[in-house]
C-alpha cells in the first residue's frame, strides 16, 4: 500500500514537473518572437530582426582577441538568431514567393542563407584569437548586409504589393508561427 502511494506521488510530480517545464519552455518561447511580433507585419518584423542581428555583429567587431569566451557567445547568439530568422524566411515568406511567381528570388535568398550557414559553420571551427577572425566575420557581415538590403529594398516591397490585406496578415501570422518553433 506504501508501494502505491509512492508510486502515485513521485507520478503527480513528475507530472507536475513536466507541466511546469512545458509552461516555462512556452513562456520562454513567446518572450523569445515577442520583439518580432510586436515590430509589425511580416516585412517590418523582418527588418527588426536584420537590425537586431547587425547590433550583435557590431558587439562581436568590437571585441579583442583576449576576449574568446565573449566572441564565442556572441557568434552562438548571431547563430541562433539566424537560425530562426532563416526558419521564418524559407517557411514562409520564400514560399509565399514562389506561389505569387518569384520563385528565381526565392531560390537566390535561399542560396544565400547556405552561405550563411558556411560562415557561420568556418567561424565556429576558427580559433576566436586568430587574427584573421575578425576579418572573416566582417565579410560574413558585408554578405548579410547585402542579402538584407536586396530583401528590404526590393523582394520584399516587391512581393507586398502582389499582397492583399488577408493574404499580409496570412503570411505574418505564418512567419511569427515559424519563428515560434525554433525561438
Amino acid at each position: 500500500m506504501l508501494e502505491d502511494k509512492t508510486t502515485r506521488s513521485f507520478a503527480i510530480g513528475a507530472a507536475a514537473g513536466l507541466t511546469a517545464g512545458l509552461a516555462a519552455n512556452a513562456v520562454r518561447k513567446i518572450f523569445v518572437q515577442a520583439p518580432t511580433m510586436m515590430a509589425g507585419e511580416w516585412d517590418e518584423a523582418l527588418a527588426a530582426e536584420h537590425k537586431a542581428v547587425l547590433a550583435l555583429f557590431d558587439q562581436l567587431e568590437a571585441t579583442d582577441n583576449d576576449h574568446k569566451v565573449r566572441r564565442s557567445l556572441l557568434l552562438t547568439q548571431i547563430g541562433h538568431a539566424l537560425a530562426k530568422h532563416a526558419m521564418e524566411e524559407e517557411n514562409a515568406v520564400y514560399a509565399v514567393l514562389r506561389t505569387h511567381g518569384q520563385a528565381a528570388d526565392a531560390d537566390k535568398l535561399n542560396g544565400d542563407h547556405g552561405y550563411v550557414k558556411q560562415y557561420l559553420f568556418e567561424l565556429g571551427e576558427m580559433d576566436s584569437a586568430h587574427p584573421q577572425f575578425l576579418a572573416k566575420v566582417g565579410d560574413f557581415r558585408a554578405m548579410l548586409e547585402d542579402h538584407m538590403q536586396e530583401e528590404e529594398t526590393k523582394i520584399f516591397p516587391r512581393l507586398r504589393g502582389l499582397l492583399s490585406e488577408e493574404e499580409t496578415t496570412k503570411l505574418t501570422r505564418a512567419m511569427n508561427q515559424e519563428g515560434l518553433k525554433l525561438a
